[in-house]
């Protein structure tokens, strides 16, 4: 059984976003970690303006490669350096450590279109 925390939303495509910060982390979810397996190499995304569904890096596990998307508006401000050490963050602390990026919110609104935690457990099963 995957967590799924509360206090964020999700994409469809598995990312999540804590949206009641102003600058919020941004990640991949339990699932998709499980389903990735072991991640090997995190490709960083750029700093900078990007728009909802905009594909911003990839993660590499021993299984396949798997883009990532932002499930929000605004400006990456921030990656993960960690993640270039230790990709298995992603792994072990898909919520806390292996957060990818950081972005500051163009609409904090905008994330009310995203799933919440119960409609992200009906998406995954």
């Amino acid at each position: 059984m995957s967590l799924v925390p509360d206090h964020l939303r999700y994409r469809d495509s598995h990312e999540w976003v804590d949206a009641s910060q102003a600058i919020s982390p941004v990640g991949i979810t339990d699932h998709a970690q499980a389903e990735l397996t072991d991640v090997v190499f995190v490709d960083p995304p750029k700093l900078g303006p990007v728009k909802a569904g905009q594909q911003v890096c990839v993660i590499e596990s021993v299984k396949a490669a798997s883009d990532i998307y932002t499930p929000v508006s605004g400006e990456i401000v921030e990656v993960n350096a960690e993640l270039s050490a230790n990709p298995g963050l992603i792994n072990t602390d898909p919520y806390g450590a292996g957060w990818i990026y950081k972005i500051k919110l163009s609409d904090a609104g905008e994330a009310s279109s995203l799933k919440d935690a119960a409609a992200y457990k009906a998406l995954i099963g």
